[in-house]
């Protein structure tokens, strides 16, 4: 054997082991990707405890090519059926329920108040001059 073909094999094993790296790098990112696509999807659909996604089988999921989880709304639906309490609901004091919508301001005709609340009113008005 001749130094040329040492050459050649070190370098094969090396192309092999690049190779086989590159595969494991490409399954991490896609697991990454895929945990990062269920939390966002978790947090719309009002999932309180993420660590619930804990609960699901990674394998079952897979992306399409485009990197996105074909079935994501569907996995997590299953996952409120079977979890419920991993979820938030409306009536609870979980931060994740909605605060209730502010009611704009109504202004109140001068017919509407009282002898007092007028002479504050027009108390304010005139400091205003």
């Amino acid at each position: 054997m001749s130094d040329a073909d040492d050459g050649a094999g070190h370098w094969q094993e090396r192309a092999e082991a690049a190779e086989a790296e590159l595969g494991r790098m490409r399954v991490a990112r896609d697991e990454r990707l895929i945990r990062s696509e269920l939390k966002a999807e978790a947090i719309r659909r009002g999932m309180v405890d993420l660590d619930g996604l804990r609960l699901l089988d990674m394998d079952a999921i897979k992306m399409t090519e485009a990197g996105e989880i074909a079935d994501a709304g569907a996995v997590l639906e299953q996952l409120r059926v079977d979890k419920p309490w991993l979820f938030g609901r409306g009536g609870s004091s979980s931060t994740a329920a909605s605060p209730p919508r502010p009611e704009p301001a109504r202004t109140r005709h001068a017919n509407e108040l009282t002898h007092d609340e007028w002479m504050a009113a027009r108390a304010v008005l005139l400091r205003r001059r």
